[in-house]
């Protein structure tokens, strides 16, 4: 008797390189949790009204038909045949947030112009450039032709749009093309490939999750959390969209059937486990035979030094991470530990979803912060070299980190106004705070740290790149200053400062006029780091506290106003007491002698204009190891009349605060004097400047 025939089992598809961890379907407590979640969002803005999404897409077809327009005037000229000309179509694809469906109220667009073969780059940027100006719609155009990616930029009927260049080695694009298909990158050139890559990223995201929908929730969850907890950031050495989106795609894939209530739970559970420097993957990769450069560790030995890769899924795989840094990676895992604990808690009815999105105060978390400082006298050169400074704050940070006294240093994303000069001269400037811990030195109560090489290769970077890049004008500087955490409080705007949950001492709102910080208060140390084509090299300077018997226990009164020319240096010298926090040091000799000068903070030095010229020429030919050191001979130049009041006005509060006499914080200050500031013009085989941090280990 034969065997009965069994019905073939059909094996259910699963998603990503491995299966899935749970097919758990959704019981009726996790729809409850989703529903909360999404009321929660709301009004943060993640989510856009139906009328603005219709407005974006009304726009974007308006793009569209512009798009095939212009194609089929430029085959005219070219003289494409009639009947080629008819069908040669040509599409804006979109890529991003926007493609993927978690885009928030008034974000822009990014779009891609895909063309056939005989539309040149040059077109793009030359009659299509001028065919966007002629529209009305079309406002702040703007081209970026020699950018890494090239892009022109404008708002269209007040949607801020960013558009991409791709010519394919097709006659004509059809209205069905995919993206993803691997063929249409041969032949092409490098800069239309990577155009192209945001558009085939986001698409094949979209392919590799299970469910869409619920996808996209989690995902707008995950960003707002990530937003809120500082840590949202590519450029700053954080994840960046494309690498949170892909983090969650991969937790859908493991819980297939789950809805975003579970999802943003097992979000945490899965990436606060996560074996680092382990990849994520969404698919295997696939080599096409192009011979373009991809992710691979046991081909490119600088691939095996990435500390969080998440791979792209679409060819050429790339690490779209290769930002994180030591610090950045374990300050994310921290916040992924602690956003587990709140869904633990959220899902055992203990706490509101809003809990986890409640935003910690950044400048009550660590004791020592580096103040960044970006200046310039207009407003197109300050945009400009603020992009250029943010771009290489993560090389900062990496100097930090190698620091054998520093564990981690944590950039804030966010970016504040800077102080107003107070001269007749307009200056432009932008803030960045970096969070410092201090190793603890097992028998050691004092800690001297010398950050001037950290700060000074950094600061070079960046000065040799505007020069080489062009864009280098004299009045753009870089400043950078320790301070403790009191003393933001005085550095920081007022709105800033009355997020933290701790009730702060009546004398640390000094808020400034129109949200600006004065940088000439209660600070601890500033290195001041002039152009590289300046007269003279940076200075750091220290003032001792008014409370002299309080919070130093180093002598000082020997360093007043003294400096050691054969360093071409300007010393800087104080510890506190660390065996226990906010302890108060006592030293017999701790106190400032009557009558001795405070050390002043120059002005950065100011260069003659019939100069400028000549000095930027000489440091393109013949760089120098520092461009931040020159041997000419120095400029005095006398503080503002703003800068005096502000360090008087300082001087008398901290005098007349109760605070100031209990803390057992120093209070450093930097001093502005109405005399003119003495620079120290380092010897010539003097290859940097060297200025010792004071900082307190707690």
């Amino acid at each position: 008797m034969p065997f009965p025939v069994q019905p073939a089992q059909q094996t259910p598809k699963h998603y990503g390189i491995t299966s899935p961890i749970s097919l758990a379907q959704p019981k009726e407590a996790d729809l409850v949790l989703t529903r909360k979640l999404t009321e929660t969002l709301r009004p943060f803005g993640v989510f856009e009204e139906e009328l603005e999404l219709q407005r974006r897409i009304l726009v974007l077809g308006k793009l569209n038909t512009l798009v095939k327009l212009w194609i089929r005037e430029v085959s005219e000229v070219k003289n494409i045949p009639a009947s080629v000309i008819d069908n040669v179509g040509g599409k804006i694809f979109t890529f991003g947030s926007y493609r993927l469906g978690v885009h928030t109220k008034g974000a822009d667009i990014d779009a891609l112009c895909v063309v056939p073969r005989h539309v040149e780059r040059s077109d793009f940027f030359s009659s299509f450039y001028e065919k966007l100006k002629e529209q009305e719609e079309v406002k702040d155009l703007r081209a970026v032709e020699e950018a890494f990616v090239p892009v022109i930029k404008l708002s269209f009927d007040g949607i801020e749009i960013d558009i991409l260049f791709a010519r394919l080695a097709l006659q004509a694009i059809p209205e069905n093309l995919d993206l993803r298909d691997d063929g249409l990158l041969k032949n092409l050139d490098i800069r239309c490939i990577r155009s192209l890559n945001g558009c085939r990223v986001t698409d094949e995201i979209l392919h590799l999750v299970p469910n869409i929908e619920n996808f996209r929730l989690t995902l707008r969850a995950i960003k707002m959390w990530a937003k809120r907890h500082n840590i949202y950031s590519n450029i700053l050495g954080f994840l960046g969209g494309v690498s949170w989106a892909m983090l969650v795609a991969r937790t859908c894939q493991l819980y297939p059937n789950a809805v975003a209530s579970t999802l943003v739970h097992k979000f945490f559970l899965v990436f606060s486990k996560w074996e680092w420097p382990n990849p994520v993957l969404l698919k295997q990769p696939e080599d096409c035979n192009l011979n373009l450069p991809v992710w691979d560790p046991r081909v490119t030995p600088s691939d095996r030094y990435h500390l969080m890769p998440i791979i792209t899924p679409a060819y050429p795989q790339q690490n779209s991470t290769y930002n994180v840094s030591a610090s950045t990676r374990a300050i994310m895992v921290e916040e992924f530990k602690r956003g587990l604990a709140i869904t633990d808690e959220i899902l055992q009815n203990k706490a509101e979803w809003s809990k986890l999105f409640e935003a910690p105060n950044f400048f009550q978390k660590y004791k020592h912060y580096i103040v960044l400082l970006a200046s310039a006298q207009a407003e197109k050169q300050h945009l400009e070299w603020v992009g250029l400074v943010e771009s290489k704050i993560r090389i900062l940070v990496g100097n930090l980190e190698k620091n054998e006294f520093i564990t981690l240093a944590h950039v804030n994303p966010q970016s504040f106004p800077g102080p107003k000069e107070g001269t007749d001269k307009e200056e432009f400037s932008t803030m960045w705070v970096i969070g410092i811990v201090f190793k603890k030195m097992e028998g050691s109560e004092n800690l001297n740290v010398d950050l001037t090489f950290d700060i000074q290769t950094f600061t070079d970077t960046v000065y040799r790149q505007a020069i080489s890049s062009k864009m280098f004008e004299q009045d753009m500087k870089i400043t950078a200053m320790h301070v403790k955490r009191k003393q933001l409080q005085q550095l920081l705007p007022k709105m800033t400062i009355q997020r933290s949950k701790r009730k702060l001492s009546s004398d640390g709102l000094r808020a400034m006029n129109d949200g600006s910080l004065d940088l000439s208060v209660d600070s601890d140390n500033s290195m001041s780091v002039p152009s590289p084509t300046g007269p003279s090299a940076a200075k750091v300077a220290r003032a001792p506290s008014p409370q002299g018997s309080t919070g130093t226990a180093t002598n000082t009164s020997d360093l007043q106003g003294k400096t050691d020319p054969s360093r071409g240096s300007s010393l800087l010298a104080g510890a506190v007491d660390t065996t226990k926090p906010d302890s108060v040091g006592t030293s017999s000799n701790n106190a400032p002698q009557k009558g001795s000068s405070p050390l002043k903070r120059p002005a950065s030095p100011v260069q003659h204009d019939s100069e400028k010229k000549a000095k930027v020429d000489c440091v393109q030919q013949n760089p120098l190891p520092s461009p931040c050191l020159s041997a000419d001979p120095a400029i005095k130049t006398p503080a503002s009349p703003l800068e005096n009041e502000m360090s008087k006005k300082a001087k008398a509060d901290e005098l007349s605060s109760p605070e100031a006499e209990s803390s057992g914080e120093t209070d450093g200050q930097v001093a502005v004097d109405p005399a003119p500031s003495v620079e120290v013009v380092p010897s010539e085989d003097e290859s940097k400047t060297e200025t010792e941090l004071t900082v307190n280990q707690w």
